[in-house]
């Protein structure tokens, strides 16, 4: 039985929105992990065929969750006519994403090569760079809305910000990918260079809900059910920006830009009250914070919209978008997967036209340099 919960009427304004920007676009190879084989060195592609990934995760390649099978989380009518999976056409994706409402810019976050995931920091190195030219190659060469961003190994440090600095200048290349769930918390101090170096070069941090850890996703240990793990992603966010925030990461790098991205962002204004009123009490733990926790949110801290939270009442969301900034909010369709936000759909309520405008397009153009 399919019961609809929260009815949305397409508004004309929001769907007449030429020149939008989508934060997060999925590509994926037509031909599996081949693809990224012409961009390995013979020894890595040897490795790639004859030994294969070694993962954090112990169920990483398993459709565990519903949602992963039998159409591996797609949109069952985003499987391209010409054959291979969903995100892996370029005409398919103009014709169902780009030039559908008038995109301006899409941002590929790739969720394929597992290669921020690996044990094996050489070849998770070899794949994060095979990766990065696989993206300004196949699809930004192609496709110039496309914009890439840097795929690195966040474990292997020089390997992370050679590959930050090879792609630095690279106008294909907006922002560096670092997987939300990783071997420790992001703030610290073993991840300062590479950080440091995104800010260096220009590139923002984004933080796209995945990874593969090796840790429990929820503290509690593994969950039964995708209903359980689904809300985790939202505690793998919080949990980061504490510790960027607590750990001093922005007070030490003041440049650092970070966008949360597919984590939700309702819960951004309670964390943040949270972490005021502790700060009052517990300052003396952390004198190396000059100012509120909520300060260094406000100005490092950006969020993408999918997916939103569906109060009741439709003001409750415009009141959370006032507390955390209107230009700090950005669009994203998450496109091919099942759960992906239209455009002429996203808010259940309508937009102030200035905040739309900036929502759906000015808060990325300025945030990635865009135009």
């Amino acid at each position: 039985m399919t019961v609809t919960v929260l009815e949305r009427q397409a508004d004309l304004g929001q769907q007449t929105m030429l020149g939008y920007v989508d934060c997060d676009l999925h590509l994926y190879p037509k031909n599996g992990g081949a693809e990224f084989d012409p961009f390995l060195s013979e020894r890595w592609r040897k490795h790639r065929v004859g030994v294969g990934g070694r993962l954090r995760h112990p169920f990483a390649g398993t459709p565990q969750y519903p949602r992963m099978s039998p159409e591996i989380g797609m949109r069952v009518d985003a499987w391209p006519p010409a054959g291979g999976p969903p995100g892996s056409d370029l005409d398919f994706l103009r014709e169902q994403l780009l030039d559908a409402f008038g995109c301006a810019w899409a941002i590929s976050l790739p969720l394929v090569g597992r290669c921020s995931d690996e044990r094996n920091l050489e070849f998770g190195a070899a794949m994060c760079s095979a990766v990065n030219d696989w993206q300004a190659y196949n699809w930004c060469g192609r496709e110039p809305r496309i914009k890439a961003s840097v795929q690195v190994a966040l474990e292997y440090e020089e390997a992370a910000i050679a590959e930050i600095e090879k792609r630095a200048g690279d106008k294909r290349f907006v922002q560096v990918q670092i997987p939300p769930r990783g071997l420790e918390p992001l703030g610290r101090r073993r991840y300062r260079k590479v950080l440091a170096a995104c800010a260096a070069n220009g590139f923002p941090v984004a933080l796209h809900l995945g990874g593969t850890s090796g840790h429990a996703s929820t503290g509690g240990g593994w969950p039964s059910f995708y209903h359980e793990e689904h809300p985790s992603y939202v505690q793998s966010m919080e949990a980061l920006v504490t510790s960027l925030v607590v750990e001093g990461t922005f007070e030490a790098i003041p440049e650092l830009r970070v966008v949360l991205v597919e984590g939700g962002w309702a819960w951004l204004p309670a964390l943040t009250w949270r972490l005021d009123k502790h700060y009052r009490r517990f300052r003396d733990e952390v004198p190396h914070l000059r100012r509120l926790p909520s300060e260094y949110i406000r100005d490092h801290i950006w969020v993408t919209t999918q997916p939103i939270e569906e109060p009741e009442r439709p003001g409750d969301i415009l009141a959370t978008l006032e507390w955390i900034g209107w230009d700090r909010v950005m669009f994203s369709t998450d496109y091919p997967h099942w759960d992906q936000d239209d455009p002429r759909y996203a808010f259940k309520t309508k937009l102030p036209e200035e905040g739309r405008k900036a929502v759906f397009r000015e808060n990325a153009v300025g945030f990635y340099g865009l135009g």
